[in-house]
Parts: C-alpha cells; structure tokens; sequence
C-alpha cells in the first residue's frame, strides 16, 4: 500500500510539473505570435543582432524552412499525433527530466498545430506565425521549445536514461549482472592468487 501511495504521489508529481512546464511554454508561445502579429511586419525586418537574428513576421504555410506547403494538413495531422504520443510517453515516463523535455516538445508540437486549426479556412491547413528571421530560416517561440527538447533527448539516451518503469528495471538489472560478473572475476583472480602461493610453497 505504501510503495502504490509513492508511486501515485510521483505520477502526480510528474503530471503536474508536465503541465505547468507545457502551460507556460504555450502561453509564451502564443503571446509572443499575438505580439508579433500586432507589431512587427512582412515587408521590414527588425534587426535584433545584426547577421543573425532579426524579427520578420511570416506566415507559413508548410514545416521548417517551408518545407511541406502543400500539404499542410498532412503536418497538421502529424502534429496532432505527435501530441497525443507525448502525452502518452509523459505518463509512462519514470524520469523528470523526461518529463521536462517531454512537456517542451509538447508545448512546442501543439503550438503550432494551433496555429494551423485557428488560421484554417479549410481541413487544417492554417499557416504557422513565424517571426524569428535566423537569416537561413525563420521561426517561432514553439519551434525553439522543440529544437531544446530534441536536443535534451538526444542527450539523454545518449546518458541512457531510463524513460520508463521497464527501462529503469532493465537497468538495474544490468547493474546488477555487471556487479556479479565483477565479484566472479574478482574471485577467481583471489583463487589463482592462493593457488600460486601454494605452488610457491612446495
């Protein structure tokens, strides 16, 4: 009973931190589109530093660097179901960090995609509010959000933590089999030591 209240208390800990880190991700998200919408202009850039980063107002139709214009609600689609994977994996997730940069990527992914369903004059094809002019690209508050959660992943599979209850017993389990695998070594290097000193003394 005790180990299930803990259990529960970290589930609920986790889906409140995912929340509140996915709830403010978004409202800056979406702040920082209504402000650039109001303020900034397609024709003229702002310069913010000179060679790298200006603010443009841009209204894109398809992915990163406008890729998929055409079919922007197949990305609409995909979003969607990007959304609902995470949510998924953040309920699974045994990890905070997990659960952090799961909240950023879902955050950044539903951003978007409501872009594309508030903008829609048809089925999901809405155009994303893009206002970051990288000079080779241009982008948003969302796409930064999935860009840091990427590359937070990437760092933790490459640290190999455990995502989920099963991966986290998996490891231990590892842990546990190279511990024995050692002490065997170990007590066969003390074996052959003892034999050697026996040999010795005949």
């Amino acid at each position: 009973m005790t180990t299930h209240s803990a259990t529960t208390g970290r589930l609920r800990t986790r889906a409140a931190v995912f929340a509140c880190v996915a709830a403010a991700a978004l409202i800056l998200d979406q702040g920082t589109k209504a402000l650039a919408q109001s303020f900034l202009s397609e024709t003229h850039a702002v310069r913010v530093i000179p060679g790298l980063l200006s603010l443009r107002l841009v209204h894109n139709p398809g992915a990163s660097l406008g890729m998929g214009s055409s079919a922007t609600w197949l990305i609409s689609l995909f979003a969607l179901v990007a959304c609902c994977a995470l949510a998924w994996l953040a309920l699974r997730t045994v990890s905070m960090r997990w659960t952090v940069l799961l909240a950023l990527a879902f955050s950044g992914a539903l951003g978007n995609l409501i872009d594309r369903v508030a903008y829609a004059d048809g089925f999901l094809n809405g155009k994303v509010v893009d206002f970051l002019d990288y000079g080779w690209s241009v982008g948003n508050v969302a796409d930064v959000f999935l860009v840091l959660a990427g590359a937070g992943i990437v760092l933790l599979i490459a640290r190999n933590e455990p995502l989920t209850a099963k991966d986290l017993e998996a490891r231990a389990a590892s842990s546990d089999a190279d511990a024995a695998e050692a002490e065997a070594a170990g007590a066969d290097t003390d074996g052959s030591d003892t034999d050697k000193e026996e040999h010795a003394q005949r």
